[in-house]
């Protein structure tokens, strides 16, 4: 199957800034293009941070007000994660006020591998680097999105040209698949148990799917069948599917 790679969605005209930018210029950019967030990059366009406007928050909120009477000053022990917040809030330039290391996908991720990395690192928007780990684009959330944009139709040939035909060796009328708002209903009758849930884990995988209905019999339980057994069925299986 082709998944839709990182690639093909993601924004190519990148706003950045380098490890010396002003402070009041990082501010000056994110407001200007009506972005949450951008890369540091060095000299050969690699990144070695990112901000968002959470990192210049931190900055903004640890200005002292004039009118709210001064605090005692009371020394503590800072863990990790208090250090760092309290150099951002003292950073002038974007290499000081950055978040390291980034988080970054490549191109040729696929949109699926880009998606979960932004739920496991809970970010809104990914760098994105070519095979020499340049920056050469950047990918949102929203632009991940456009996946489930696929017409109903594409879903449904793709299920059956990839995962019945080429897949299973299927013919492309044996098993009934219908797709509605990406949802996909799978109803017919199969050989064995085995190749009913390849056919479910398949079409699961497919970009633009967002549920599988599984209305799929099948006449053996290979799974009960031992190792010798199912070898000689296969290839008797296999030679037959291809007369």
């Amino acid at each position: 199957m082709k998944h839709n790679k990182v690639g093909s969605v993601m924004a190519t005209e990148v706003v950045r800034a380098e490890y010396g930018t002003p402070f009041k210029e990082v501010a000056r950019r994110l407001g200007e293009h009506r972005i949450s967030g951008l890369p540091v990059v060095d000299e050969d366009d690699k990144v070695i941070g990112v901000i968002s406007e959470t990192d210049l928050m931190i900055r903004q909120a640890d200005t002292p007000d004039p009118y709210e009477p001064k605090k005692r000053f009371r020394p503590a022990r800072l863990t990790s994660g208090a250090r760092k917040q309290a150099a951002k809030a003292r950073a002038r330039t974007a290499g000081q006020l950055m978040t390291e290391p980034p988080v970054t996908v490549h191109a040729d991720d696929t949109i699926v591998e880009a998606a979960r990395t932004m739920a496991q690192h809970h970010v809104e928007r990914l760098p994105v680097l070519d095979e020499a780990d340049r920056l050469v684009g950047i990918v949102t959330r929203r632009d991940l999105l456009t996946v489930f944009l696929r017409p109903d139709a594409d879903i449904r040939t793709e299920v059956v040209e990839e995962v019945l035909v080429h897949a299973l060796w299927l013919a492309p009328r044996s098993i009934d698949v219908s797709v509605t708002e990406g949802v996909v209903t799978l109803t017919g009758h199969m050989e064995r148990k085995s190749e009913k849930e390849i056919a479910l884990s398949m079409t699961r995988q497919i970009d633009g799917v967002v549920a599988v209905v599984d209305k799929l019999t099948f006449r053996l339980d290979d799974a009960r069948i031992r190792p010798d057994e199912q070898a000689v069925h296969g290839v008797a299986d296999d030679w037959l599917r291809r007369i």
